[in-house]
């Protein structure tokens, strides 16, 4: 691996090989979603548990501070709403912009299995193809198209895409939390980080799929609205930093959580 990848590698992972990524990207097919209508406002009490930011341009730009102290992961897929067919995407950020924007890495998405999974396999490709020369990672995400969104992801389906995505040059794989996930990490030979899916109902349920799925071989997660969607964020995003750098058990982690939501209600 040249230096400059090496180095933005670094950057993403910290010494224990572990991450926690904050994605604040939704709002580029689903519009102002609840909480991320000021993103700068949401973010601002959670990034300091966190290790990387995944944005548009738009965003970044508009709502980032430039001295934000941590890595940006560019998102640079899209084309399609919520209103139309989300796997029909394509390439929409120049590689030119992704280094004038000093981006660690950039992130596109992948929809295997739907009418699309060629075009956009092809988008993860050509994006390989053009930041590899620069040293940019890419990271693939898995991402299910109206064919599969009512069905509980799989091992195998999951374990396949993982695979196909590092075959093409994915330096990291964002994918969800399923039964067996060891199947899916150990037949994956880039970092595989778990995405958040659907919202959640207790900060226990969220505790318990990432700390599965860090027992099972990932290396860390992704994890959007069950964060800060979530009614106490800071203690949501303390106790999943527990999880992924501490070693904390489930117990341990929703302990800390408690402590915390029981201190900020406290207060008011």
């Amino acid at each position: 691996m040249d230096w400059g990848k090496a180095n933005r590698m670094s950057k993403l992972f910290r010494k224990d090989g572990h991450c926690f990524y904050l994605p604040i990207d939704h709002g580029y097919f689903l519009g102002p979603t609840s909480m991320l209508e000021k993103p700068a406002k949401t973010i601002a009490p959670i990034t300091q548990y966190c290790d990387a930011l995944f944005v548009t341009r738009g965003v970044l730009r508009s709502a980032i501070d430039p001295s934000y102290p941590l890595p940006i992961i560019l998102r640079v897929s899209g084309g399609s709403s919520i209103l139309g067919d989300l796997t029909d995407e394509e390439v929409l950020t120049s590689i030119d912009e992704v280094i004038r924007l000093n981006a660690a890495a950039v992130g596109v998405s992948i929809f295997i299995g739907s009418e699309h999974e060629r075009q956009t396999m092809s988008n993860l490709a050509k994006l390989v193809n053009l930041c590899e020369p620069y040293g940019i990672p890419v990271m693939a995400v898995t991402a299910l198209g109206k064919e599969l969104k009512d069905k509980k992801p799989e091992a195998r389906y999951l374990a396949l895409a993982a695979r196909m995505f590092a075959e093409v040059g994915a330096a990291v794989v964002k994918t969800y939390w399923c039964e067996n996930f060891e199947k899916v990490t150990e037949g994956c030979p880039v970092p595989v980080v778990i995405a958040g899916g659907p919202k959640c109902d207790t900060t226990r349920e969220v505790l318990e799929f990432v700390h599965d799925g860090m027992q099972r071989g990932a290396k860390g997660i992704n994890l959007g609205r069950n964060v800060w969607q979530a009614p106490n964020p800071p203690a949501v995003a303390r106790a999943l930093k527990a999880v992924i750098h501490e070693k904390a058990s489930v117990d341990e982690a929703n302990a800390l959580f408690e402590k915390m939501d029981a201190a900020a209600k406290a207060k008011k």
